[in-house]
């Protein structure tokens, strides 16, 4: 039995009494405020409203709405094939919806492009690496900070006054981010004599370095480990409590969602067919039959 059965077969299972009864229509309180108490997620900063995507006569995606509030880790989980990846593509600019809406803080995002939305405070990792496999840990973060670089080619090229002071501050910038993500022993290496683990965190790292407000982690732990699994978690729950980096996640271990997501949004063939808290969304019949069966 695969991680994801065994998981939503836990949802049919009765569950315990408890003194209090989650609301399914609120998000998980799980920021703790300096006087022990719960800090609720912030406003609406990322909304799809009615969105459809089409390849010919292939529907990807089909009147998709949901929203994404500040501080949020919001999961997108569904079957493969689902349409997970065509919607982030969507949010970041990739693809452009034929029908409905993306808005973000505010302001409706028409005809987008990624570097539009990397502009706007938008970054991504990618379920299938995109690093630059001959250089180095530090020069392929480094090449996170393009879009905060205000020297031209020229100045970059001779290293004058202006540019050479700015380099100096993008390449502290990264060496925090370096730090953080515990890959400083390998800053000089090149990305592809890393473990796959490792280039999952240089990746990540290459997005955190674009200091943005959304991240758009598509499959971060695909191919790891245990182990690696657990290091990524960690440090996808320390960029979204200490950098306060609103996150959506795309994920196909349910253990891993149900642990770091404060709301859910399931997609099959296309359609949304829930949206809620992790334990809701876990003991919803339709997500059960998308990813059991019918007969099960």
């Amino acid at each position: 039995m695969t991680l994801v059965a065994a998981t939503l077969r836990g949802a049919e299972q009765p569950a315990q009494a408890s003194g209090t009864e989650a609301s399914a229509d609120a998000p998980r309180e799980r920021f703790a405020t300096p006087d022990g108490g719960a800090r609720r997620l912030g406003d609406v900063v990322l909304a799809v409203e009615g969105v459809c995507l089409a390849f010919g006569g292939l529907k990807a995606l089909e009147d998709i709405a949901f929203d994404v509030r500040e501080h949020e880790v919001r999961a997108i989980i569904g079957p493969n094939g689902a349409g997970k990846s065509s919607l982030i593509n969507c949010i970041n600019g990739v693809y452009a919806p034929q029908h409905g809406t993306i808005t973000l803080r505010g302001e409706l995002l028409r005809r987008a492009s990624p570097r539009h939305a990397a502009a706007r405070g938008v970054a991504r990792t990618f379920q299938n690496l995109a690093l630059f496999q001959g250089m180095s840990v530090l020069d392929n973060v480094m090449a996170g900070r393009s879009l905060r670089m205000k020297s031209n080619l020229l100045q970059q090229a001779f290293r004058l006054g202006p540019a050479l002071r700015e380099e100096i501050a993008h390449r502290e910038a990264v060496e925090r981010i370096i730090d953080f993500l515990e890959i400083q022993a390998h800053r000089k290496t090149p990305v592809g004599r890393l473990p796959y683990g490792l280039q999952k965190r240089v990746d990540l790292a290459r997005a955190l370095a674009m200091e943005p407000t959304i991240l758009l982690l598509d499959e971060p732990m695909a191919g790891m480990n245990v182990e690696e699994k657990q290091d990524m978690c960690r440090f996808i729950l320390d960029v979204n409590d200490e950098f306060g980096t609103t996150i959506v996640l795309i994920e196909h271990d349910m253990g891993v969602v149900m642990d770091l997501s404060d709301r859910v949004v399931v997609l099959d063939h296309g359609r949304l067919i829930a949206d809620g808290p992790p334990d809701a969304v876990r003991a919803d019949p339709e997500v059960i039959r998308a990813y059991l069966g019918v007969g099960h």
